[in-house]
């Protein structure tokens, strides 16, 4: 009876409940300006500008992907992610100039893109200075591993990895495989 009662519970949550949880917050952030993909499906996400926001086609993100923009409301779409897509739990998109991700990426938990810097001079404060920014590219079929970061004026080439932790300073051409920190080329795919 134990088992009826938990499996049960367990289907109903995950199942119907997530469904009818999706149905309304993807008809909440159409109605806010993002535009979403037939077949893409996400648990709760948070972002500042839902209309900066494209989503492709059969698209999965997992928990709480964060997608903040750091400018202020225009028409323009900033972050446009492909079609069949997957982000991990926890991921981060810190925007200030734009972010395109090609189609068919697979992108790990906790991975961070920040496509602005503070200022460095020292003749005032570094949280006064203006940003330097610069948009990030992801090629198609990128595979980026867990805790990765990714920052400003990077691209990723097609068919790139990029290992586990590590911190991208550099673009990466395709069908690299990089690691470390900072990130440094390790090998090519075969």
């Amino acid at each position: 009876m134990s088992y009826l009662l938990q499996h049960g519970f367990f289907v109903l949550n995950q199942r119907y409940y997530a469904q009818f949880s999706f149905f309304f917050r993807r008809l909440w952030l159409s109605f806010l300006g993002m535009k979403i993909g037939k077949g893409t499906y996400f648990h709760k996400v948070h972002t500042t500008w839902p209309n900066q926001v494209t989503i492709g086609e059969n698209c999965a993100f997992e928990h709480n992907v964060y997608f903040k923009y750091d400018g202020v409301w225009n028409t323009k779409s900033c972050i446009q992610i492909g079609n069949n897509v997957f982000i991990g739990t926890g991921c981060e998109f810190n925007i200030n100039t734009g972010i395109t991700i090609g189609n068919d990426a697979l992108i790990a938990s906790g991975s961070r893109f920040i496509d602005h810097n503070h200022g460095t001079e020292l003749s005032s404060l570094m949280r006064t200075q203006p940003s330097t920014d610069a948009a990030i590219t992801i090629g198609n079929n990128v595979w980026i591993g867990v805790n990765a970061v990714v920052l400003k004026g990077v691209t990723i080439g097609d068919g790139a990895i990029v290992a586990a932790g590590a911190v991208v300073t550099k673009s990466i051409a395709p069908n690299e495989i990089w690691a470390g920190v900072p990130a440094k080329k390790i090998g090519d795919r075969k």
